[in-house]
């Protein structure tokens, strides 16, 4: 298949390896740094894979805004893989994700903007080092809620950063035309974050807390009974 063929061109050249190589130096250190706790387990491993696909998936489906840049609707996965499984699966959901939908969409991957979607997914997976919070188990507070705005823009600053810095120097892009790109796709994966990505993190939240406080009465009453 042309896409597979692509795929592996793109990750043959010399940014596809640096890319891995920052991207699996990434993951050890987190892995490390959490000593394995919140950051890698069977289930965050099958996060991973089908957070890729859908990432991947959802990405086709796009409404240009401007040059080589898009709307995408996909970019709301990032903060809501992240809130659940952490930054290790936000992380790998992006950078995996984001690689094979250019590879199948353009016929080659552009790296630098992978770790775009690999950084929003990274940091927002910050959050679940905080201590209460648990999106599964409904635990959510206005304090956290607010953190986890701040930390997904943060990982969209630093991935347009590196977007930006990758396209000039590892491909030798027009400064003007980066900068513009940049813009533009902040602007737009601001909007998707803000109104779709954060709000339905907040919505999975309060759902799991009412389905966890209807579990306790039922608890309760058969205990009464």
């Amino acid at each position: 298949m042309k896409f597979i063929k692509d795929f592996l061109s793109s990750v043959a050249a010399w940014q596809g390896i640096v890319s891995i190589i920052i991207a699996i130096i990434a993951s050890l250190f987190l892995f490390a740094r959490g000593k394995g706790k919140k950051t890698l387990s069977t289930r965050s491993v099958v996060a991973i894979g089908v957070g890729a696909a859908l990432y991947g998936a959802l990405s086709i489906i796009s409404i240009p805004v401007g040059p080589n840049t898009s709307f995408r609707i996909a970019v709301a996965l990032l903060p809501i893989l992240g809130a659940i499984f952490g930054p290790i699966v936000g992380f790998l959901a992006g950078f995996i994700g984001h690689a094979l939908n250019d590879a199948f969409t353009n016929g080659s991957v552009w790296w630098s903007w992978v770790f775009l979607s690999a950084s929003i997914g990274l940091f927002s997976g910050f959050i679940t080092f905080d201590k209460g919070f648990d999106v599964l188990s409904g635990k959510i507070s206005k304090k956290h809620i607010a953190k986890l705005y701040v930390l997904a823009i943060i990982g969209m600053v630093v991935g347009d950063i590196i977007a930006y810095a990758g396209d000039v120097f590892f491909y030798g892009e027009s400064t003007t035309k980066e900068l513009l790109q940049v813009t533009l796709a902040s602007v737009s994966n601001l909007v998707v974050i803000a109104v779709i990505g954060i709000p339905v993190t907040i919505a999975i939240a309060k759902a799991r807390s009412k389905n966890n406080n209807l579990e306790i009465d039922k608890e309760s009453d058969a205990k009464i009974d």
